[in-house]
């Protein structure tokens, strides 16, 4: 194998593992209210008694802090510990509405319970969420922006055009 080919090779890898991040979405998904409450609660996890405590509940502050909170049991995407820490672009189905948010709990209702103050009132722009009781948003899984449990980093070598590894 050709030191050229063998560099086209990391790359097609490298995109397929990114799209496969990426492309968890779903539509047309419940979105309840929960309040978490996290500045009343010293961004504590344990507080708040999240699912993620465990896992996540010694990050810095600023990772706490960075995103607002929800607890997460929708229909695509990780679920359990395998969830915990990951963030969403949330978006309104019906005002447009958008907000990224980490996950710091389960839940289950087949969808999403959002922290009230931090989550849901900004998305629910027309105030009919909080009459209903739910929205309905879509989301999609996306970059936190940090560096976490959940992140990977990848690199590709190639040795003087003969040997290659993942690493």
């Amino acid at each position: 194998m050709g030191r050229v080919t063998r560099i086209t090779l990391c790359t097609v890898f490298l995109a397929f593992l990114i799209a496969g991040v990426s492309s968890q979405s779903a539509s047309n998904v419940r979105a309840t209210y929960h309040y978490f409450n996290p500045a009343q609660n010293g961004w504590d996890l344990n507080a708040v008694s999240a699912y993620c405590a465990p896992w996540d509940a010694d990050k810095p502050l600023a990772w706490r802090q960075k995103y607002g909170w929800t607890a997460f049991c929708g229909p695509v995407g990780p679920q359990g510990q395998a969830a915990c820490g990951k963030c969403l672009r949330l978006t309104n189905a019906e005002t447009g509405a958008e907000v990224t948010v980490r996950i710091v709990d389960q839940c289950s209702n087949g969808g999403l319970d959002l922290d009230y103050e931090g989550v849901f009132r900004p998305l629910d722009t027309d105030g009919r969420g909080y009459n209903r009781g739910n929205l309905i948003v879509n989301y999609d899984f996306v970059d936190c922006g940090d560096f976490n449990k959940n992140s990977y980093i990848i690199s590709c070598h190639v040795y003087n055009g003969t040997n290659f590894r993942f690493g």
